[in-house]
């Protein structure tokens, strides 16, 4: 029996650049809604507009990016780039005195996250053999999701040596940012690619979405249901806020999600290599569900805490499979093109889901906002089931 080749050494450094951007952007994150609510006065809604906006340009931007990658046949420098504009936009959000500087920071910072996503994760399609491209993601997303998880506690820690010093944590959070770029543009080598005839030269025209083809299309589409009933993770912080966690130990509430994440997501991974993808799609979508409804019926943390684990649950099984269901699914020329066509699709389910959740808090009240997520989530299930073939 032969064995499966390793995962390429190019595919565990661009872990690590995910790994030390990670720390950085969630330093900042996990304290974002804290900070503009608590600190700078904004509303819940407020909240959810940035971050429907912010997340969803970064999904937006990455059309872009992946079919100039595809042009240029230049994939790691457009990815760097990426990363140098995120690392570059940090400092604004220790010198913001008001929402709209930290709008202005978390809009530069998804757009570095734009310009990067797309190419990097063709990047690591173009570097890993077909058969274990489910574990190359996988490992890519726990690697970047342990720094999804030290970055809040490091984030903690200062808020709590600093008495609460919002800008002070935010400064510390330059460095990795600067780390990470550093990395990518030392470090990662790119394969050779053929260059491209004229015929070959992808644009974002009706043809080239055509020659994505219908397998293509039905990974979008699962996705794009899926990321309508998932908002920002800002509400999991603010929703453990309002059950009585103290400001300091907001950060917490990433750092579950995001151990639980980490440690799911290679295995996750793995499965995807080996079981049909529709099953551990329905899987990620049951437990965010669970999630949802644990979240709305909380009364206290334990509850609340329990949610934030399923939440934890569902992104392991399902962020790191549909980056391996489009990089199967697409023709190798539109690897780009593709993971860029898949987060504008999921850039305007972002966008609708964010700014909902957060009117639902204002008007409705925090239960509702996750009432209407189960429902969502719940409704997708039978889409999902229908569009996403295995």
């Amino acid at each position: 029996m032969t064995s499966k080749p390793s995962i390429p050494r190019g595919v565990w450094i661009l872990g690590f650049v995910s790994l030390l951007m990670d720390v950085s952007s969630e330093m900042i994150h996990s304290l974002l809604p804290l900070y503009l609510t608590v600190g700078l006065g904004a509303s819940a809604l407020a909240v959810g507009i940035i971050e429907g906006v912010a997340e969803s340009t970064a999904l937006v931007v990455k059309v872009f990016s992946g079919t100039l990658s595809d042009r240029w046949r230049n994939r790691k420098w457009i990815t760097a780039a990426g990363y140098g504009l995120a690392a570059f936009s940090k400092p604004l959000f220790a010198l913001a005195t008001g929402p709209m500087l930290v709008f202005v920071a978390r809009f530069a910072d998804r757009i570095g996250k734009g310009i990067r996503g797309a190419p990097r994760d063709a990047l690591i399609a173009d570097l890993t053999p077909k058969e274990i491209r489910g574990a190359a993601f996988g490992l890519r997303q726990a690697l970047d999701t342990v720094g999804a998880f030290v970055g809040p506690l490091v984030a903690m820690a200062l808020m709590l040596a600093w008495s609460d010093d919002f800008r002070a944590v935010f400064w510390v959070a330059v460095i990795p940012a600067i780390l990470s770029f550093i990395l990518i543009a030392t470090a990662v080598r790119e394969p050779e690619a053929a260059p491209a005839s004229a015929k070959d030269t992808p644009s974002l025209d009706r043809k080239t979405m055509r020659a994505l083809g219908a397998a293509f299309w039905g990974v979008a589409a699962a996705g794009a249901a899926l990321t309508l009933a998932r908002f920002s993770e800002a509400f999991l912080i603010l929703r453990a806020a309002d059950l009585g966690l103290e400001v300091a130990y907001g950060p917490l509430v990433l750092v579950v999600m995001n151990v639980v994440y980490s440690a799911a997501a290679y295995p996750a991974g793995r499965l995807a290599d080996r079981m049909p993808a529709k099953t551990l799609l329905v899987a990620g979508i049951v437990a965010l569900v669970a999630a949802d409804v644990a979240l709305a019926l909380a009364r206290g943390l334990a509850l609340a805490a329990a949610g934030v684990v399923l939440w934890g649950l569902h992104m392991a099984l399902t962020q790191g499979l549909l980056a391996a269901m489009v990089a199967r699914a697409a023709p190798a020329r539109l690897r780009g093109t593709a993971f860029g066509v898949f987060n504008l699709v999921s850039g305007i389910a972002m966008l609708a889901a964010s700014g909902l959740a957060g009117a639902l808090w204002q008007f409705a009240g925090p239960a509702w906002t996750f009432w209407a997520g189960a429902a969502l989530a719940a409704a997708s299930l039978a889409f999902v089931a229908r569009a996403a073939r295995d």
